[in-house]
């Protein structure tokens, strides 16, 4: 029987089709997907785990045996049994034709969803596009099961677990319990946000405590840096009271990178999902602060940001608030005394520099201050 350690962000959707595959096999899966086992962006970057894993992506899966594969549908598949892989050639075909099948659906349905959660931009031609698209999918998938229970055969297979997860996002529906509990189902479509400033007012949550209160006091003084930033030159005034203030114990500096370049398109629309994911942080500005920067052009472009926080921990889990984007990144904790950290720091900040580890040049930079 097959067992092994899944390592994984929380709800990672992409993980669940190997959690659900495991329920059905018996497989023994456990999952390391948060601190102190495992730390998303830094654990994964690490030269242990790049030997096992060189891609650094995530799901990635460790057997007891020491066999190692990354890639969700692959690992999917190896913790299945033959019940779900398909148990003739023809059947196996099959799964493969709808895994396959699925994948296709990503891109539109992340057209669709990502405007109302605020992600990227409304376009409304890209995404009445991507609701055609979505429409026929979907129809594609009812005429197939208006005479079947399940897409292969008669029991549930990969087919059926991929597709379901792969519409997690778009499309609320019953499903695996014992991986993903009880899941609401949608009544209506996301709405844009339309709210005006008083609706948003009257809407606004109560004052919640402070997320870093628990933390001693610090002599690095944000609001001060960020007044250098915004007000002098910043290399020859800003960056300098930085370093000479920086208190590395109080404070921590993260690397960013964009999990999913494959799906930029329009740099404008890249440049309003950086916007959106700063909005949506808004609370978290007095503990912040992040230079994001777009390289590339349309159809070739990728995400990659310096970010300074309080305490030593990503600070994201410690808001639902503040979880919405923070998982499309790969993070990696810097060590503030190293000469990588100082030239990061220094690169993102201005502007200016080689960016040896991007490959594409700048486009645009965006500040959260």
């Amino acid at each position: 029987m097959v067992a092994g350690t899944l390592y994984t962000y929380p709800e990672n959707w992409r993980a669940f089709k190997a959690l659900i595959a495991a329920q059905y096999s018996g497989a023994q899966v456990c999952v390391l997907s948060a601190p102190p086992h495992f730390h998303f962006g830094q654990t994964n970057h690490t030269p242990e785990f790049l030997r096992k894993f060189p891609a650094s992506k995530l799901p990635a899966f460790e057997g007891d045996d020491g066999f190692c594969v990354f890639e969700s549908n692959a690992i999917a598949y190896y913790v299945s049994n033959e019940e779900l892989r398909g148990s003739t050639p023809e059947a196996a075909a099959q799964v493969v034709q709808w895994v396959s099948f699925a994948i296709a659906t990503v891109p539109p349905a992340s057209t669709w969803v990502f405007p109302t959660l605020g992600i990227m931009q409304h376009n409304k031609q890209a995404t009445e596009n991507a609701k055609e698209e979505v429409r026929r999918i979907l129809g594609l998938l009812d005429t197939h099961l208006k005479t079947r229970t399940f897409l292969v055969g008669e029991r549930v297979t990969l087919a059926d677990i991929t597709v379901v997860c792969t519409l997690l996002r778009l499309y609320k529906q019953p499903q695996f319990p014992a991986v993903l509990g009880e899941v609401k189902l949608c009544e209506k479509m996301a709405q844009f946000d339309e709210m005006d400033e008083c609706e948003q007012a009257l809407a606004a949550e109560p004052k919640a405590k402070d997320p870093f209160a628990h933390l001693p006091k610090s002599t690095f003084v944000l609001d001060e840096f960020k007044r250098k930033y915004s007000n002098e030159d910043t290399l020859t005034v800003a960056l300098l009271y930085f370093w000479e203030h920086f208190d590395k114990d109080g404070w921590s500096l993260w690397y960013a990178e964009y999990r999913f370049p494959e799906e930029l398109t329009q740099t404008f629309m890249s440049c309003n999902l950086i916007t959106g994911m700063f909005q949506r942080l808004d609370k978290l500005r007095k503990n912040a602060f992040a230079s994001v920067i777009l390289f590339g052009t349309n159809n070739s472009s990728s995400i990659y940001g310096v970010w300074v926080f309080r305490g030593q921990e990503l600070a994201f889990p410690l808001s639902p608030d503040w979880q919405v984007d923070y998982e499309s990144y790969m993070w990696r904790k810097l060590d503030p005394g190293s000469e990588e950290t100082q030239t990061l720091v220094q690169e993102y900040f201005s502007w200016e520099g080689a960016f040896q580890h991007v490959g594409k040049t700048f486009n645009q930079g965006k500040i959260f201050k």
